[in-house]
């Protein structure tokens, strides 16, 4: 099953005060897996708000394992553990230039109606679009989730 896969480049505004990349530029680069999920599956981000939809973040979780600095390329894979009828999973592992495992993180989405902020189920087709990305508890090497969630 495939899985999001892109490089970030560590750039100066992304370094803070001890020298190695803030702890919010990671939440900035879940955004930028999210929408490349959503637009890998057909769904950008622009079209499903005109349909009056959005997607919401309802929690976020992150380990820090090994700093990242400036200059360095960051590789992302993001996936999806978890589908259910509004809401999703979603894992994500930041890797350095060494491919040594940065940091790793979930994050919760809910697709909610933009006039109501209520939840909103994916119909049959929305939510097929989904399953490629969709893994189970156990990877394709056999080894557990590196995040549990809750």
């Amino acid at each position: 099953m495939p899985k999001i896969t892109f490089d970030l480049q560590v750039y100066p505004f992304d370094i803070d005060f001890i020298g190695h990349v803030n702890n919010s530029v990671y939440i900035q680069w879940m955004e930028i897996g999210r929408t490349k999920l959503l637009e890998a599956i057909g769904m950008p981000i622009q079209e499903i708000v005109q349909q009056g939809f959005a997607p919401v973040l309802v929690e976020t979780n992150i380990v820090y394992k090994t700093p990242l600095y400036l200059g360095e390329c960051v590789q992302v894979e993001m996936w999806i553990s978890q589908l259910k009828n509004a809401s999703a999973i979603m894992q994500f592992c930041f890797y350095n230039q060494q491919r040594i495992l940065a940091a790793q993180g979930w994050q919760k989405g809910l697709f909610v109606e933009k006039q109501t902020m209520r939840p909103r189920r994916l119909g049959s087709e929305e939510r097929s679009l989904f399953l490629p990305y969709v893994h189970s508890s156990v990877d394709a090497q056999g080894t557990n989730l590196l995040i549990s969630v809750p």
